[in-house]
């Protein structure tokens, strides 16, 4: 009998439905796998003819996996404090390429590592992709390349040219009061110079200040250098009003260390015009300090920041883009290909990539430090599963029932 053929098409789906919750469940635990579903559709009916009223009379003749769907929705982020480790939430994947033949693939599975080249990868060795920075400036125009978390280990020196500072100088103070504060600075060659502005009040509302270098600085000895003099002048509310504008011109020459001359410009006023220097009724203090210049920095740590950008932080307390973590993007996601490993590969149905950056043109962002859970709901699967089962049992149910009636028919032939 050819409708044999219907109760075991139901066998087949509903075991093939079991096959892919059971492959869900088992998933459970994998970083950036997404839920799966069969869709399923009627096998063409056959017809038997027409009603009195024109009507089609057809039988149907089983069903088929019409497609399989993939669940894209984000996964529950897990924070694993590993700063290779990245979960990214929203549209995209991460693109990642075989070290072997440079095939690339696609990814959500952020748990990613570092190989011995300082490089990130995934489990399986695939270098992570992104745009490359160069003296900490990100390209996005440029080719992809592996993200190198080592590749900047030290960052060199920068000299001051700039300072500033938060002080205070008393009103009450009498002609000839003085107050001093030490300034920090560095030179070329990353040394630490050590400036010292020196006030020293010559009338209510007047200073003068003075800048000096230890002789030691510049090979000599005895008296500090001085570098640069003038008046301070402040008005009846103790804000400055002359100089108004910074000092510049401050020039520190022949260091013993061998470093470039330095040309500096201290700057008396903050954001708005606002004083950093008055005088008001109290102690002479210096609250804090500012300058632009910093020493020879070795790379201590890196994090990546939601738009995929790697941030290297450094001795020196400075921070770097190493590079930027690159994200693809499809006009159809269930067009991809999956080739194991958590991979998927860009077919003719999904279209070609569209790289770009995190948060940028619909991508989503990404989460430093974390990784995506799997999406799998536990619950769900539970539920599809009784529901699978039972068609199952209803399915052989109707074989069993169709072998009885094709029995019975052979008893009565025979």
């Amino acid at each position: 009998m050819s409708a044999f053929s219907i109760p075991l098409s139901g066998l087949a789906a509903s075991s093939d439905s079991l096959n892919v919750i059971a492959n869900n469940l088992s998933n459970l635990n994998t970083d950036g796998y997404k839920d799966e579903t069969l869709n399923f559709a009627d096998v063409f009916n056959q017809m038997q003819g027409v009603s009195g009223n024109g009507d089609p009379i057809q039988i149907g003749s089983g069903v088929q996996i019409a497609g399989q769907t993939s669940n894209y929705t984000n996964g529950t982020v897990s924070s694993t404090g590993i700063a290779s480790n990245l979960a990214l939430q929203g549209n995209g994947f991460f693109v990642v390429q075989n070290t072997g033949n440079a095939q690339e693939s696609f990814t959500r599975d952020g748990a990613f590592t570092v190989n011995s080249q300082g490089e990130l990868c995934t489990s399986q060795g695939q270098l992570v992709m992104g745009y490359p920075a160069v003296n900490g400036v990100v390209s996005t125009s440029t080719a992809l390349a592996p993200i190198n978390v080592n590749q900047a280990a030290n960052i060199p020196a920068v000299q001051t040219s700039t300072f500033s500072m938060d002080a205070n100088l008393n009103a009450s103070a009498a002609p000839g009061d003085s107050f001093s504060t030490p300034l920090t600075v560095y030179d070329s060659l990353g040394t630490q110079q050590t400036l010292t502005v020196n006030y020293t009040n010559t009338a209510p509302g007047a200073w003068t200040y003075s800048i000096t270098l230890p002789a030691s600085a510049t090979g000599g000895t005895g008296n500090p250098t001085t570098l640069a003099t003038g008046n301070l002048t402040f008005d009846s509310s103790g804000n400055l009003t002359s100089p108004a504008s910074p000092i510049a011109g401050i020039q520190v020459t022949g260091l013993a260390d061998g470093a470039s001359s330095m040309n500096m410009s201290w700057a008396l006023k903050g954001p708005g015009g606002v004083s950093l220097i008055t005088q008001q009724t109290g102690a002479s203090a210096t609250t804090s300090t500012t300058q632009n210049g910093y020493g020879v920095g070795t790379l201590t740590g890196y994090s990546v920041l939601s738009d995929g950008t790697v941030q290297g932080q450094f001795s020196n307390n400075q921070t770097m883009a190493l590079g930027k973590v690159a994200i693809a993007s499809f006009a159809n996601d269930q067009g991809l290909t999956q080739l194991g490993n958590n991979d998927l590969q860009a077919t003719f149905a999904s279209g070609s990539a569209v790289i770009g950056e995190a948060g940028a043109g619909g991508n989503g962002t990404i989460t430093g430090g974390a990784v995506e859970e799997s999406n799998v709901n536990l619950s769900d699967e539970f539920a599809n599963m009784i529901v699978a089962q039972q068609g199952y049992d209803a399915n052989a149910k109707v074989l069993t029932t169709m072998d009885q009636v094709s029995q019975a028919t052979i008893q009565m032939i025979q």
